[in-house]
């Protein structure tokens, strides 16, 4: 099985409405690079291709057919205390402030404009999970 680079086995694929606001939230509010985009012939977003980290997102604008969805996911970064200020600048809202969690992240959560759930995470052990 062949997987392009910066893809891995899952990719989530956003469907949103004003996509352009959203992949500005990944770049600017998250700290992503935008890789790649195509536009439709009226000029939406037929699909964005975002870095975050050691992955990437798409995303495409809503339409009848596929619908706006919102998820939550969980982000690792560098810095948790940093990344949820970065975020809550860019306009996401909090959900829940960011502290030391029994199970070795710092982690704060974050819900942006189009109604996700970003849980921003920083490990800070260096040990696997454990139950």
């Amino acid at each position: 099985m062949y997987i392009p680079p910066g893809f891995t086995t899952v990719t989530p694929y956003y469907f949103v409405e004003n996509a352009e606001r959203f992949v500005a939230f990944l770049v600017q509010g998250l700290g992503g690079e935008e890789t790649v985009r195509t536009l439709s012939p009226e000029g939406l977003i037929r699909n964005v291709q975002v870095r975050l980290g050691t992955s990437t997102v798409m995303v495409s604008e809503a339409v009848g057919k596929y619908p706006a969805m919102s998820a939550a996911y969980y982000l690792y970064v560098e810095d948790a205390d940093a990344a949820m200020r970065r975020a809550l600048e860019h306009g996401a809202t909090l959900e829940m402030a960011v502290a030391d969690m029994p199970y070795g992240d710092r982690q704060g959560g974050v819900r942006d404009a189009h109604g996700n759930i970003w849980w921003i995470s920083q490990r800070i052990v260096h040990r696997p999970y454990t139950a």
